[in-house]
């Protein structure tokens, strides 16, 4: 049951259960060229008396999907089944080898991602182990281009997409039965909440935080925190150049060796020894 319970779960969060219904245009009328918004601004102005709600159609397929290729309109995650599956093998390996510590992820958007880890402690009937949700839950924040060049021009902090706020989180939680004692919310920018966080030890590490300074500020403040044979997760790694760039640095800083791990088309791992 246990296995059937997981597998549900996943295709609930990624929204694999059902047709991809295209994009409310709501959410998508900021990024379209200009001849093509103030037709739909003026139509859906038009419309909205009527409480209609007008959607974008795209070509996504069951691949673009599994593999977290889009941003998704209604699923509560956009990492993808692989990412997904890679979750479940790192937090399966350190529950079944006793890694101690608990789970973090730094970055999380409509919180799939966590309440999936969430979901495993509770498929395993672990007690013992929280959760971290870290999130501004205001988007990225807009460039330090004079500390983090490599950050230069990221246009991030302008995706009212990827700003979700933590009272809508803590509902996505709340919606699979799994908002309790063992979530624990750090709200706030990483440079401001992480490196006080009420956190002892780590056993997996997830970092989604797209921005070279974002990235950085995650793995200064918690990778000394990650258990030896505990797992750090990147998911923008093959994506975005700072977010990469900002691990080949922190990696050559301390020294760190440990092979890293292709899991999909952008994101990766690897196990710290």
């Amino acid at each position: 049951m246990n296995n059937l319970y997981i597998e549900l779960i996943k295709k609930t969060l990624t929204y694999s259960l059902w047709p991809d219904p295209g994009m409310p245009i709501d959410r998508s009328i900021d990024s379209l060229p200009l001849h093509r918004r103030i037709p739909l601004t003026l139509m859906r102005q038009m419309l909205s008396t009527g409480n209609i709600r007008i959607y974008l159609d795209r070509a996504a397929s069951t691949a673009d999907r599994d593999d977290g290729r889009i941003w998704p309109a209604f699923a509560h995650t956009m990492v993808g089944l692989k990412r997904l599956n890679n979750i479940q093998y790192c937090v399966q390996t350190v529950l079944t080898e006793n890694v101690s510590g608990d789970f973090l992820e730094a970055g999380v958007w409509r919180g799939g991602a966590s309440i999936f880890m969430r979901a495993l402690l509770e498929a395993h009937e672990v007690r013992d182990r929280r959760v971290f949700v870290a999130d501004s839950f205001a988007g990225l924040p807009i460039p330090n281009e004079d500390a983090y060049p490599l950050d230069s021009g990221d246009t991030h902090h302008k995706q009212t997409f990827l700003a979700v706020s933590r009272s809508e989180v803590e509902a996505n939680f709340r919606n699979y039965g799994l908002l309790d004692t063992q979530v624990v919310f750090l709200e706030g920018w990483f440079k401001d909440t992480l490196p006080e966080a009420p956190i002892e030890t780590l056993a997996v590490l997830r970092l989604d935080g797209d921005m070279y300074e974002s990235t950085m500020d995650v793995l200064n403040a918690l990778y000394s925190k990650l258990s030896i044979d505990g797992f750090c997760i990147v998911d923008d790694y093959s994506n975005l150049s700072p977010c990469k760039e900002a691990v080949l640095d922190f990696r050559k800083a301390n020294s760190i060796a440990d092979p890293i791990i292709q899991i999909d088309w952008t994101g990766v791992y690897w196990r710290k020894s």
